[in-house]
């Protein structure tokens, strides 16, 4: 019947907010069916006739996860500058900030990567969420590329995507590794004062004659 399906799903998508909460706390190691129990307010029962075992419980709580991680949450044609030569850098430090704010987020992540390595299944829908991630800057960096061809000269939009996505990736890491001294200020001015001081360096004989 229409209404008790439509009642199921509610229940099911209950049992995940309570299964992702519970993850933030305590981590995937956590995600027990008797926790998510207790979370959600539910019996051990009830829980275990949406999700029969805890690797259920735990791809169900990755969808949640990559959405808060690897998602783009912003209207692009109001949260970022027009001027295309400033809308990546608009962004990354969106990024950065949404980020580094939630530690608990960026670390379930890393945990699922983790798992990754074990799981094909986890693995492949990190690597799509990625894939996803690296698009939405690819936009922003053709852009950008294309408005101030000189600023970058050599640089292809795929060479800046892979740093901008390893630019918030990175300060992600570093403020989980050291939360009370991270700043995403002092970050950035580190790395144009020593990149700006750095001399151009020579592609190597392969690469020239790669590009020849």
């Amino acid at each position: 019947m229409p209404g008790q399906k439509a009642a199921e799903a509610e229940r099911r998508e209950q049992i995940l907010e309570a299964a992702y909460n519970v993850a933030l706390r305590k981590g995937v190691q956590g995600l027990t069916v008797r926790a998510v129990a207790a979370a959600a307010g539910l019996s051990h029962g009830l829980v275990l006739f949406h999700f029969k075992r805890k690797d259920q419980l735990v791809r169900g709580v990755l969808d949640r996860v990559l959405a808060n991680t690897l998602a783009l949450q912003f209207d692009e044609e109001t949260d970022l500058p027009e001027h295309p030569a400033e809308r990546l850098p608009a962004l990354l430090r969106r990024e950065v900030d949404r980020l580094t704010r939630n530690a608990r987020e960026a670390r379930l992540f890393l945990e699922y990567w983790a798992l990754g390595a074990r799981h094909t299944a986890i693995r492949v829908k990190i690597g799509a969420a990625l894939e996803r991630y690296r698009a939405a800057f690819r936009r922003l960096t053709e852009e950008m590329l294309l408005a101030d061809p000189g600023r970058l000269a050599g640089v292809t939009p795929a060479g800046l995507t892979a740093v901008a996505v390893s630019f918030v990736n990175g300060c992600a890491v570093q403020a989980l590794i050291d939360p009370d001294r991270f700043d995403v200020e002092e970050y950035l001015a580190a790395v144009q004062g020593v990149l700006g001081s750095a001399p151009r360096p020579t592609p190597a004989k392969g690469a020239r004659a790669r590009a020849g």
